[in-house]
């Protein structure tokens, strides 16, 4: 059993790795996440379930550490206030969450970073539409062929798998390809 899921996650990883659209928007995304730290803007990320974890896991190595010790970066995941989360959910909806921090806490030129196996989370969507009248910058990480999400994202880096399971795994590497990117390139901050 564990032979075959490794097996199927490798395959997913190929065909990954041969789709040129999926390299250039991860490449475009790296770098955009990379120029807007170096200007000083936040990161604001969000998810549900699974991306929920990934997206706390981003933002922890982004004030935190990945590999090398430098300055924390300002990074934020939009799940992990449960009074917010759990009073907004209940008096107005579970849509409007991400969107409603992103109207208090967003400035133009941040970058929100939306995760959804699915590309059709309708948080990640309500928080999109915020993140465009902010004049924020959108990167969503998606798989299912992008889902309606990819229309309202500035860049979708579109996992080509409609496994759930395969697409988180891809979605951890892409996280951690980024974190690589930026310790790389803003050693020096």
């Amino acid at each position: 059993m564990i032979k075959e899921y490794l097996e199927k996650s490798i395959a997913v990883k190929n065909t990954t790795l041969t789709n040129k659209g999926f390299l250039e928007n991860a490449e475009k995304a790296g770098r955009q996440i990379c120029d807007s730290l170096v200007a000083g803007k936040h990161i604001y990320i969000a998810g549900n379930g699974g991306s929920a974890a990934d997206s706390q896991h981003f933002a922890t190595d982004l004030l935190g550490k990945f590999r090398s010790m430098r300055r924390a970066l300002p990074a934020i995941a939009l799940t992990t206030d449960s009074s917010m989360l759990t009073a907004w959910s209940n008096d107005i909806g579970f849509d409007f969450i991400f969107s409603r921090q992103l109207e208090g806490l967003g400035q133009e030129g941040d970058i929100f970073i939306g995760i959804s196996t699915s590309g059709n989370s309708k948080n990640i969507i309500e928080a999109l539409k915020i993140s465009k009248s902010k004049k924020m910058i959108s990167i969503c990480l998606l798989g299912n062929g992008g889902g309606k999400i990819k229309e309202t994202s500035d860049i979708s880096v579109i996992v080509p798998s409609d496994i759930t399971s395969h697409i988180q795994d891809i979605h951890i590497v892409i996280i951690h390809s980024f974190l690589e990117l930026i310790e790389e390139n803003l050693s020096h901050l």
